[in-house]
């Protein structure tokens, strides 16, 4: 066991070298002479509003250079869907060309239709200039409002790229399309067409180690400042307005319930029980399907620790726009190596709850999220390949994924089971549990399941719905997100509300002596997740322009596993939250 749990810290230290070195630039140090060359490389192009749609550069007929050669990417970049490939354009440091033929090519009219085409769907470009983003279109459309059939479609030909410099440093470049320099695809036939671009070098003060932050200003002016600060009220005066309830109003129930259950014990000894004491002899009767609750609390511990790394990574500043993979390859490491945390997690609570078959028990909590994820991104992955697009990962990134659950994310998730297994810790229950379960009264409609999950759901997904918008603009279009402070505020609000509203219907469920209070803590809590991707819907149809099965696939189905992650956490904080309530209730009162 010494020898397998050395490997395996071996395996994790190289895991973390390796997610450090998907974060940062490339190792040189980006400083130039006057003719040095700096690297260019075409990435992707796509339809502008569907940005999991992508595809390589050099699908499209542009001119193709005979000796390009493909950048080597790390997990993340290949996981963005980044296909980095030398660009056909010479841009050294600090020339200026007024004008340069990359290629006269004759575009046949299949290639003129294709082009057509991509220019309907508003297609763009990206490129990578010395590790700094650049975008621009392929074309442009004239409508014609009076007959949209009347349209007329335009290639652009000629890129201007304008590049400011300080001292050897790049600082700065934008690509302009030149108006003048259109060609007309409207109709299918021959074009001879000669693609060319000029560069134009241009001192500035901004200093090196601040090029990024033009990137960032977009989510930092101060009109989307206020619109976060008013989430941040709301979300504030959401969670003050149910600690109130609960501080003046549950607690102060709670306090007659404990002054009447004294009285009757000093007065009557044989008086029969109510409330929520009278099922005391039932409250910690272990629920059914107790392995799935088991492998729900490890998994949702998982994913919990999970978010808190990723927050303190964003905290710290390794997450600066176009950093190109660094989540995702972090998301990938860290939730191989927090794995142990679901093992040790579901294993250790399943003995609690004198379970039995802690192996299946381990087995379902390392498939219960890692399951329907891997369904999906199989499904989708195979639309990508469908679509010839950069979404779909080749074979060796897979191998790699594959390697990495199989000798690190598995064999932690079996340590951490061990280490559960042989931790011997009891369930606390403060009271005893009789030998015969006590029947659930009847109870009105709005006391079942799940209109109890519809509103334990709406209240935390109402504190952080100002702030999903500014997510999915990120994740689902162009935007970037930048203010992770106020996002992390958002997050400790949404546990706050959570716990507490997860609480409170508890305490009511009680009182209805309602004992099989376990798993509706835990939906109740997870209920949010739902919501979330209700809002998916909303956001698909009314507030985005995303089109097409590959794009509509892509969001549903990747939407789904993050909100299916989102129950699995949020559920596990409500369960928690639940149970050290319902101790401390149990625990106050005396019970035979």
């Amino acid at each position: 066991m010494g020898r397998r749990a050395a490997v395996l810290v071996k395996i994790s230290g190289l895991l973390v070298c390796f997610a450090v070195a998907g974060v940062v630039c490339d190792a040189s140090d980006h400083s130039y002479k006057r003719g040095d060359h700096v690297p260019l490389y075409a990435n992707k192009v796509g339809p502008f509003h569907n940005p999991s749609e992508t595809y390589r550069y050099y699908d499209l007929p542009f001119c193709f250079p005979g000796d390009v050669k493909e950048k080597l990417e790390a997990l993340g970049e290949v996981l963005n869907g980044d296909r980095l490939i030398d660009a056909p354009y010479k841009l050294d440091f600090l020339i200026d060309l007024n004008s340069k033929v990359v290629c006269q090519k004759k575009l046949t009219k299949e290639e003129v239709s294709r082009f057509r085409s991509v220019v309907m769907k508003n297609y763009y470009f990206q490129m990578y200039y010395d590790d700094l983003p650049l975008w621009g279109f392929v074309g442009k459309v004239e409508e014609d409002g009076k007959d949209p059939s009347d349209s007329k479609y335009f290639l652009h030909r000629h890129i201007h790229f304008d590049i400011h410099y300080n001292e050897d440093h790049v600082v700065e470049i934008n690509a302009k399309n030149d108006i003048n320099s259109l060609v007309d695809i409207t109709e299918d036939r021959e074009i001879d067409i000669e693609f060319s671009y000029s560069v134009k070098w241009t001192e500035t003060d901004i200093p090196y180690k601040k090029r990024m932050d033009k990137y960032s200003q977009s989510s930092s002016l101060s009109r989307h400042l206020e619109i976060h600060w008013f989430s941040i009220i709301n979300s504030c005066v959401t969670a003050l307005l149910l600690t109130g309830f609960l501080s003046t109003i549950l607690m102060r129930v709670l306090r007659n319930d404990f002054v009447k259950y004294a009285h009757d014990e000093e007065s009557v000894e044989d008086q029969e029980e109510t409330g929520w004491k009278y099922i005391h002899g039932d409250v910690f009767r272990f629920p059914k399907n107790k392995s799935l609750l088991a492998a729900c609390i490890g998994s949702g511990t998982q994913l919990f620790a999970l978010a808190i790394f990723i927050f303190i990574l964003a905290l710290v500043g390794v997450f600066y726009p176009y950093n190109r993979g660094a989540l995702f390859t972090a998301l990938v490491v860290i939730y191989a190596l927090t794995s142990g945390i679901a093992g040790y997690t579901a294993t250790s609570f399943y003995f609690q709850l004198e379970g039995t078959n802690w192996v299946r028990n381990l087995l379902l909590t390392g498939c219960l999220f890692c399951g329907p994820l891997f369904l999906t991104f199989c499904f989708l992955n195979t639309v990508a390949i469908a679509y010839n697009a950069t979404a779909a990962l080749p074979f060796g990134t897979i191998v790699v994924i594959a390697l990495i659950w199989t000798l690190v994310t598995f064999p932690l998730l079996v340590l951490g089971g061990i280490a559960g297994k042989n931790s011997k810790t009891e369930f606390q229950a403060p009271v005893r549990t009789s030998k015969f379960p006590r029947e659930i009264p009847p109870l009105p409609w709005y006391r079942s399941t799940i209109p109890q999950m519809a509103m334990a759901g709406f209240l935390p997904f109402s504190a952080i719905y100002i702030e999903l918008y500014y997510i999915f603009a990120s994740v689902w279009g162009h935007r970037i997100y930048t203010i992770y402070s106020i996002l992390f505020i958002v997050f400790i609000i949404l546990l706050i509300v959570t716990a507490f509203i997860t609480v409170a219907l508890t305490y009511f469920q009680l009182a209805a002596e309602d004992h099989a209070w376990w798993w509706r803590s835990f939906l109740c809590g997870g209920s949010t997740g739902l919501f979330i991707y209700g809002n998916c819907l909303y956001y698909y149809y009314a507030r985005s322009d995303m089109s097409g099965f590959m794009q509509t696939s892509f969001f549903f189905g990747y939407m789904a596993c993050i909100c299916y992650g989102f129950f699995l956490m949020l559920g596990t904080v409500g369960f928690r939250a639940a149970l050290l309530f319902v101790r401390h209730i149990y625990r106050s009162i005396k019970c035979e």
